[in-house]
């Protein structure tokens, strides 16, 4: 595949795409004993069998870094609910109080608590594309609840209704 010389500016780009209406995700994993996360509002399904989402992760990001590591072998997905913007605001880079992180493991993998679903994802393909990657994950554990989702759309947080 080639790569277009030419396309539109990125400030355009992202105001258009910002039309898009999406949830929002925290992506985890284990750093040694350290626990990461990263706001992350592209995430999608992509299969029923098998059980896949993606998620993509600017290359400048450590979660990036860290999921590129072979030893890294799964990461979790948690799909924040409607109160739950401190959280997203805190691991976009504008951290709260980390305390205020209901942390709790399964299977030794870390996930956000009170998030409206979390997925537990074997990490399947990596694929190099621009300045972002894109992790494919098989999913092997999934919870969730019926509350209502944090949704982002024109830059800014909104709930259903």
């Amino acid at each position: 595949m080639t790569t277009p010389d030419v396309g539109i500016p990125p400030f355009e780009f992202r105001q258009t795409l910002g039309r898009f209406a999406s949830g929002v995700t925290v992506i985890t994993a284990k750093d040694g004993q350290q626990r990461r996360g990263m706001t992350a509002s592209a995430f999608v399904s992509v299969s029923l069998t098998p059980p896949l989402i993606l998620v993509s992760v600017d290359n400048r990001a450590h979660m990036h870094a860290l999921l590129s590591e072979d030893r890294i072998t799964h990461f979790g997905v948690n799909i924040l609910g409607a109160s739950q913007t401190p959280l997203s605001d805190h691991f976009a880079g504008r951290p709260g109080a980390e305390e205020q992180v209901s942390w709790f493991e399964h299977e030794g993998l870390p996930l956000i608590g009170g998030a409206i679903a979390q997925l537990v994802c074997r990490k399947y393909q990596v694929i190099p594309a621009g300045d972002h990657t894109l992790y494919l994950g098989f999913v092997e554990y999934s919870r969730y609840t019926d509350d209502d989702p944090l949704v982002y759309f024109r830059g800014q947080y909104h709930e259903l209704g």
